[in-house]
């Protein structure tokens, strides 16, 4: 054990920035790995693993707690051996021990406590603990482990051996399962103020993008209006910030006012891919602007120089829980003027009385109109903001969550037309290839120079994802053929040939004590729901049998595990729609320029696969540009025209 008096404990030597926060505290932290098992089995102590992150609140509250604290901190270096781990660096050990805290106690959530063996066999679980909770379970767990051991571990042993019960059967994948969501969706719609259930109320993007594919392929205008009420909530809560662009992780109250204020890079992704699917569908200008304000904000504040985006940023400042994101009366008209200021104030609902801890929380919840009279005056807000108060940036760069990103930005350039997102997905993409995958193998991501672990599914399917959205922006066949490339080593790596669907971890990642498979689509899509998403559109694209019969089996797999609760595998419900698409289009070119903005020129679920030169299966009709178009298992003749084929803006779902 080190001295009493030290410092800094090992956790110095790390790069996450979550374990870097915890490297000055007096408690004897190991990071995840081989040294703290082997001490806890030399000196016969439970392991005490705590797995948070570096944006986290309540990881923050626990640390000023508990973990900074000189008694709970002597109690754990004497009795137990103690692993911090952040769960972005390691999301295995954070899924694994999740799903023992959920069967623990029904729920699960960050920081999250296990007690375990030296053998990594848990045997009590929870997540949050105040200082005084947290030293009476110590005092117990450290008594029972040396008077009645058997009794501790006996129910870690039930926990463990339900948990690695892992049987899947395939079922239809049948539209019932589309039908059954949407119900769920209708029952617990918030009609008043968007989003569904009551309070704590979660973006969850990829419903929303379900939603908005259902009256895309459905003609669902009761999908489309609760899709747009939410967006529109979104925009006008204080989850949105209005000062700096991109939202927040979720929303304490109903009404979208009070977020708890860390900003995750994914979540942000995902609502620029739903805003662009909105402007997309309905042409309504004011979702453009929204995903135009998200992208601005993670152009400017999370880019890294070197390429690719970091993480997320904190929810705290100076140890005050929003304090960057909130304003008295006084601070505004001291800075743009008392005129300008009192307006400014009254527009963005900036009040005396405050509606959050006594401050305000910029909002749009009380306008009726909305006005860009004030945007001149934002920049100045912000740099005010960033002198004002210093907010923490996580800047480990995260392959899967940079896979989304990449995506949202092409996605984004496909509906504005815009290079300037084209080209920062084309950076980010260029970074991922260099940096993040070498021999094209992608690793977990970077942080201060150096690469975090082997990959996980979730980064070979979000990369994918990435280069299919690419594909779609440019028609650049090598994007297409990464995609390709990537599922096929996600195979090899990842499927489960006798149970069906993808593992978590593969074969280059280092065992645990379960392997798990994640099919269900929480805050961010599971690597299953995008896999699924992926093999559907390498299927119609490639028109190959070897994507056709795997895309149909990962369906098969998901359909099963959405059975009990389709409305949670959403994004497997979007590649299930996806699968049936309205039309397949091959578009021979004349020249490349034919290419610019062509997706836009067909209704969202149309399979269009750009041939750059002529075929024999496929020739120029006259010398032009051609299409050839099959719809409800018929093919149209060639037609240089879409008009004659029926591709016209009138033909798209609208409002």
């Amino acid at each position: 054990m080190q001295d009493k008096e030290f410092d800094m404990n090992r956790l110095q030597h790390e790069t996450s920035p979550y374990l870097l926060q915890h490297a000055a505290n007096p408690v004897d932290w190991y990071p995840w790995g081989a040294e703290a098992f082997e001490t806890a089995r030399r000196e016969d102590k439970p392991v005490f693993l705590s797995i948070g992150y570096s944006t986290c609140h309540w990881c923050h509250v626990m640390a000023h707690e508990s973990f900074e604290d000189a008694e709970v901190a002597a109690f754990l270096n004497a009795h137990f051996v103690s692993i911090k781990v952040d769960k972005e660096e390691r999301p295995d050990v954070d899924t694994v021990y999740m799903r023992v805290c959920e069967a623990y106690t029904g729920s699960g959530g960050w920081p999250t406590s296990i007690f375990m063996t030296a053998g990594q066999k848990p045997f009590f679980a929870g997540t949050y603990f105040p200082k005084t909770a947290l030293l009476e379970l110590l005092g117990s767990i450290a008594a029972l482990w040396q008077t009645d051991r058997d009794a501790l571990l006996k129910s870690g042993d039930t926990v463990v051996k339900a948990l690695t019960t892992n049987v899947r059967h395939g079922a239809e994948p049948s539209p019932a399962l589309v039908e059954r969501a949407f119900s769920h969706f209708r029952a617990t719609f918030d009609a008043k103020y968007g989003g569904f259930g009551s309070a704590p109320k979660f973006p969850a993007a990829h419903n929303l993008m379900f939603l908005l594919a259902l009256h895309a392929l459905k003609r669902d205008s009761r999908a489309l209006a609760m899709a747009e009420k939410t967006l529109l909530q979104l925009y006008r809560g204080g989850i949105f910030d209005h000062i700096g662009g991109g939202f927040s992780r979720y929303s304490t109250d109903r009404r979208f006012l009070v977020p708890h204020f860390e900003k995750m890079l994914y979540d942000n992704a995902l609502l620029i891919l739903a805003y662009s699917m909105a402007f997309r569908l309905t042409h309504n200008p004011l979702y453009r602007t929204v995903a135009e304000k998200t992208a601005g904000y993670v152009l400017r504040e999370l880019a890294a120089p070197a390429g690719g985006f970091y993480s997320a940023e904190d929810a705290d400042s100076e140890g005050v829980e929003g304090k960057y994101y909130t304003f008295d009366t006084a601070e505004l008209p001291r800075l743009l003027g008392a005129d300008i200021g009192t307006l400014f104030n009254r527009y963005y609902g900036i009040s005396p009385g405050g509606n959050f801890e006594g401050k305000s929380i910029p909002n749009l919840l009380h306008a009726e109109e909305f006005t860009d009279v004030f945007e001149q005056y934002l920049p100045r807000v912000r740099a005010y903001r960033k002198e004002r108060t210093h907010l923490h940036l996580d800047d480990k760069v995260l392959t899967a969550w940079n896979g989304l990103m990449i995506a949202a930005l092409a996605g984004l350039f496909s509906v504005t037309g815009e290079a300037e997102y084209l080209y920062a997905a084309e950076r980010a993409c260029a970074f991922a290839q260099e940096v993040l995958m070498p021999a094209g193998e992608p690793h977990v991501g970077w942080c201060s120079g150096r690469l975090l672990g082997p990959g996980f599914l979730d980064d070979y399917a979000a990369l994918a994802f990435a280069y299919l959205s690419l594909y779609e922006a440019t028609f650049q066949d090598a994007y297409l053929e990464k995609a390709a490339a990537l599922a096929e080593r996600a195979e090899a790596l990842f499927h489960d040939a006798e149970g069906g669907g993808y593992f978590l971890s593969g074969k280059q990642n280092e065992p645990l004590i379960l392997r798990p498979k994640e099919t269900y689509d929480g805050a961010m899509p599971s690597g299953n729901s995008m896999m699924a998403y992926v093999l559907v559109q390498l299927s119609l694209l490639y028109d190959e049998a070897r994507f056709g019969s795997r895309a149909e089996a990962q369906l098969r797999f998901l359909a099963a595990g959405a059975e009990s609760h389709p409305a949670g595998h959403c994004f497997f419900l979007l590649a299930l729609l996806c699968s049936r698409p309205q039309a397949k289009v091959v578009c021979v070119l004349e020249n490349e320029e034919d290419a610019e903005g062509l997706a836009n020129r067909f209704p969202f679920g149309t399979a269009l696969v750009v041939l750059h030169a002529p075929t024999e299966a496929y020739p120029l009709k006259d010398g032009r540009t051609t299409y050839y178009i099959c719809r409800e298992n018929a093919c149209l003749p060639p037609v240089n025209d879409l008009a004659e084929a029926g591709f016209t803006p009138s033909s798209w779902p609208g409002p």
